[in-house]
């Protein structure tokens, strides 16, 4: 059974995984956010980060097997929910499940994300459509299914850490600060895909002008100014920062850099009105990301991701916060 609070099982092995050279952020201050687009984005405002070490690209599916491999770790999406985590739930729904895009047939109300998203039961990083799925051929895409705890259990298994809002939209931004991309202000350059999205009639059309259906192998797309792959696109990433919006943020005035800022408190970070699970900060868009729908293929954007919630198209990187 699984707890929202509870913590993550003690690894049977605890040792870093080979992995690729993970590349050094440099310190700065830089504009996080944007008055453009969407409201939870705004106010754009100067903040410091310290330097930091990063992985190339997102963890694959190859790595994160490596993990559980290695400590026999089960991952949020394989077991069933805890009833005492859900009051006055019907235990019928209680089913070891996650979160899969499944495209209608016909146009539908975009009001309704039900009507393309579904929670499938057997449904979890070694099946990442269903049941009757598996990972041949996925090797080298994200990691997907990963809920909260598996993120910050990967993470402490390998001796690395989940960055943060700032330090995530740092990197992402590759040198360019205050640019719409990653990679500049025109999303195709020279008729070229950028980075893996949607093209076509969300959520019932995709014209797979980029060639990817759902992820993309990491390293598919051209890296940004600073070696990043898949930072726009491809899944959204899981940062360390609780939900909030800039505005409700404490501390430094607008006036001045917030120096290594971080997001609201845990109790607040819930949906009002909503379920009472806390929510984390996502990152970067996905492969569902589409203009008439969801801009938000952009290093400012943002989503808020309950804890407890796996899904199709959400993965991590990690960090290590040193000097160089």
């Amino acid at each position: 059974m699984k707890h929202l609070d509870g913590t993550a099982p003690s690894p049977k092995v605890w040792r870093r995984p080979l992995r690729e050279a993970m590349v050094w952020i440099p310190g700065g201050v830089f504009t996080i956010g944007s008055d453009d687009h969407y409201p939870e984005e705004r106010p754009a405002r100067r903040v410091a980060v310290d330097g930091f070490w990063i992985d190339p690209h997102p963890v694959t599916n190859r790595q994160f097997a490596q993990f559980v491999n290695a400590t026999g770790y089960v991952t949020f999406a394989e077991l069933p929910p805890d009833p005492k985590d859900y009051p006055g739930a019907d235990p019928a729904l209680l089913v070891a499940s996650s979160m899969v895009f499944t495209p209608p047939r016909n146009a539908v109300d975009l009001r309704h994300h039900l009507q393309w998203w579904a929670f499938v039961q057997g449904a979890d990083w070694r099946h990442p459509y269903g049941p009757a799925s598996d990972l041949e051929g996925l090797g080298d895409h994200p990691v997907v299914h990963v809920a909260w705890v598996d993120v910050v259990a990967y993470a402490e298994w390998a001796g690395l850490e989940i960055p943060t809002e700032a330090e995530w939209e740092l990197a992402a931004r590759g040198g360019l600060d205050g640019a719409e991309y990653a990679w500049g202000d025109t999303f195709l350059q020279d008729g070229r895909h950028m980075a893996n999205t949607w093209q076509g009639a969300f959520p019932h059309q995709n014209t797979l002008e980029d060639g990817w259906a759902r992820t993309s192998p990491v390293g598919a797309y051209p890296a940004n100014g600073h070696g990043l792959h898949d930072m726009i696109g491809n899944t959204w990433e899981w940062t360390a920062d609780w939900w909030s919006t800039p505005d409700a943020e404490s501390g430094t005035p607008r006036c001045c850099a917030a120096k290594n800022p971080r997001g609201g408190s845990e109790e607040d970070s819930r949906e009002p009105g909503g379920l009472p699970i806390p929510r984390k900060v996502l990152k970067g868009g996905s492969h569902l990301c589409a203009p008439s729908y969801c801009k938000r293929y952009r290093p400012a954007a943002r989503h808020a991701q309950p804890i407890d919630t796996s899904a199709s198209h959400v993965g991590f990187r990690c960090i290590v916060r040193s000097r160089a």
